[in-house]
């Protein structure tokens, strides 16, 4: 790997790591070195020494010794709710092979909120996986749910992975297109 482009990091800790795509997780000793080769959203993903392509969560990431800037923990939960608020807390969920959020990469097929009787909001989330034998999609449903907890004004929240109709590239939005070199 082009160490000019990528970080290595030893662990100061061992932590809990998710295996992509498969979906299996792995422990990560105290030690280790690997390569950060993406860092958007809340977790990481790392290149073992191994070779494996890995996802460190929020929680575990402190292992890594990287700091994050305050722009990028700070979430606003504050006014009223905002469906579109919704959809900004979507775009902090990235996929981690890819370096584009759920919403740009076009994994979000349903974003839809009811008002409930006591004035609170339940969102459903209809979103899929770029191949439906990806392992990740219980892990990026989860980013997805914490993700939406942050918005003021939500007291339930249902997300379903859906794999009809499949997803295609052509889902994608424009600026996803772009950043990925698929003019």
């Amino acid at each position: 790997m082009d160490s000019d482009r990528y970080t290595i990091v030893e662990l100061s800790q061992s932590c809990q790591v998710t295996v992509i795509p498969g979906g299996q997780p792995m422990l990560l000793q105290a030690g280790e070195q690997v390569v950060v080769t993406q860092t958007l959203g809340e977790s990481v993903t790392v290149q073992t020494a191994m070779g494996y392509l890995v996802r460190i969560s929020a929680a575990d990431s402190a292992a890594l010794g990287l700091t994050r800037s305050a722009a990028e923990t700070v979430i606003e939960n504050d006014g009223p709710f905002d469906l579109d608020q919704v959809l900004d807390q979507l775009r902090n969920v990235f996929d981690p092979e890819i370096p584009i959020n759920v919403v740009d990469l076009g994994l979000i097929y349903l974003c839809q909120a009811e008002l409930l009787a006591d004035g609170t909001h339940r969102v459903e989330v209809k979103m899929s996986m770029t191949a439906p034998g990806c392992g990740m999609g219980d892990v990026l449903k989860k980013d997805a749910h914490t993700a939406i907890q942050s918005v003021p004004g939500i007291s339930d929240i249902d997300i379903e992975l859906v794999w009809d109709p499949p997803w295609g590239q052509d889902r994608m939005s424009e600026a996803a297109r772009l950043q990925l070199g698929m003019y």
